[in-house]
């Protein structure tokens, strides 16, 4: 059993033969033909890469990002070789899943236009909208490049490089603040928290 939990590919596998046999035990699969079933899938995507994205935002900043002061210089590219271009690549990519199983689930339930030009009814999802399309622009345009040159994936000079992960830093920051009331948002629309 331990073997089996030791492959991450197995886990996973794992996991969407549990979500199968749920769906069987409830009958799900008699409805997926239907709109409202799709929805629903799609919502659930969403939710699933927005776990890992905002995860990701949130190890960075509450656990990486504070360790790295507190790790000997020989074990730092550990982390800065191995580690941090892996999470990297998952962040990047959960972001953008995010956004588009996002705008999915918006134009699935007809609410895409007025969420995004913020007519009340859909003011609270169109505020968290906007604010995660802010977000994944840092990652993708902001955050991604800077970490590349941080990280000596692309090699620079040592100023450029000490630039760029103060910049990817600091806007790594704002996007976690901005996690949050995108977070609230989205609680929000569906809960009438605004």
């Amino acid at each position: 059993m331990g073997a089996f939990f030791q492959s991450l590919n197995r886990t996973i596998i794992a996991g969407v033969v549990l979500v199968a046999i749920l769906m069987g035990i409830a009958g799900t699969f008699g409805r997926m033909g239907e709109h409202g079933y799709w929805l629903f899938f799609m919502r659930w995507l969403h939710i699933g890469s927005g776990v890992m994205w905002i995860g990701l935002l949130w190890y960075f900043n509450f656990v990486q990002t504070p360790s790295m002061p507190k790790i000997p210089d020989e074990q730092k590219p550990a982390v800065s070789k191995v580690i941090a271009p892996t999470a990297l690549f998952w962040f990047r990519w959960a972001a953008l899943a995010t956004v588009v199983t996002g705008l999915l689930v918006a134009g699935m339930n007809g609410y895409l236009g007025s969420a995004l030009s913020l007519t009340p009814g859909t003011r609270a999802i169109g505020i968290g909208m906007w604010l995660a399309l802010v977000m994944a622009f840092n990652v993708w345009f902001i955050i991604w490049p800077n970490q590349k040159k941080a990280l000596g994936i692309v090699v620079v000079e040592a100023a450029e490089k000490a630039a760029a992960a103060k910049l990817a830093g600091m806007t790594s920051r704002i996007n976690t603040m901005l996690s949050i009331p995108m977070l609230y948002c989205m609680a929000a629309q569906s809960h009438g928290g605004f």
